[in-house]
């Protein structure tokens, strides 16, 4: 039987963390993976959670960009292992439905929303952990963090679009070489690698991601959204077929309101002001 507490006796405040939290700041929401004692190792609630966040920042026209990050010493150390093996151990089959069901729709989301994402790659970055940040479209990282594709390592394959990013990034030679054979890819070699945007020491990785969110919040989200999508279509197209996409995101970015005003500042030969639409 559950006692009930009167209104005289006050109630002990929640200590449970949300495993993702969203913060805005003007135009920009940061998606944040809050399980720092678990390194944000992504069991199946915060695979949710993390899903429901990004659909409510890629529909929400208030926020022209996203970042995603991590809470502490990890961006994100992919699946959570010791869910992982108690769902091996019952047999229980949501544990082969989660890469449809939630890391790849998530990936879906970080390549194709409508707004330019951004991840602040604040610690390791392993797994599904570094394909998620490879699906964005910048990557500012610290300088003691670094990438692990540690699937192989496992015995596993790769998942959450590390196939299809991972080899766009530094071509398919050096994208097997990186699956087949996982290690930790310290900061500077991503950088070299053209795995990262910037390396930046960790005292300046807020300042920096401001600096370019901010830029981008400012541009016209329309055309960014086009063009991501666009690069995502064409990577999987011939040229016929990536010809007719390009048309119909130009006729569609043609009618925006962000491109009229473009036209009428550069006539006016002053700096357009974009509303993201």
């Amino acid at each position: 039987m559950t006692q009930t507490p009167s209104p005289s006796q006050p109630t002990e405040p929640s200590t449970v963390q949300a495993p993702v939290v969203v913060e805005r700041t003007g135009a920009v929401a940061t998606v944040r993976l809050n399980r720092p004692e678990a390194m944000n190792s992504l069991d199946t609630p915060t695979k949710q959670a993390l899903l429901d966040a990004l659909r409510d920042v890629a529909h929400d026209d208030g926020v022209r960009c996203v970042v995603l990050t991590g809470t502490g010493r990890a961006f994100c150390v992919g699946q959570d292992l010791r869910e992982h093996i108690r769902l091996q151990q019952a047999g229980d089959e949501s544990l082969w439905r989660t890469v449809p069901e939630h890391y790849n729709p998530i990936v879906e989301l970080l390549t194709t929303m409508d707004k330019p994402v951004v991840a602040a790659v604040n610690g390791v970055a392993a797994g599904a952990g570094a394909a998620f940040a490879m699906a964005a479209d910048f990557r500012v990282m610290v300088d003691t963090a670094g990438f692990n594709l540690a699937f192989a390592g496992i015995a596993l394959s790769c998942d959450s679009g590390s196939s299809w990013t991972l080899q766009r990034l530094v071509g398919p030679a050096r994208a097997k070489e990186l699956l087949l054979l996982p290690r930790t890819v310290p900061a500077e070699e991503c950088l070299a690698l053209g795995l990262v945007t910037r390396v930046v020491p960790a005292k300046d990785l807020d300042a920096a991601v401001a600096e370019l969110t901010q830029t981008l919040a400012a541009g016209p989200t329309l055309a960014y959204g086009s063009i991501r999508r666009a690069v995502a279509f064409s990577a999987g197209h011939d040229l016929t077929a990536s010809l007719a996409q390009e048309a119909e995101y130009m006729a569609r970015t043609g009618a925006s309101a962000d491109h009229r005003a473009a036209v009428a500042a550069f006539l006016a030969k002053e700096k357009p002001t974009f509303t993201g639409s």
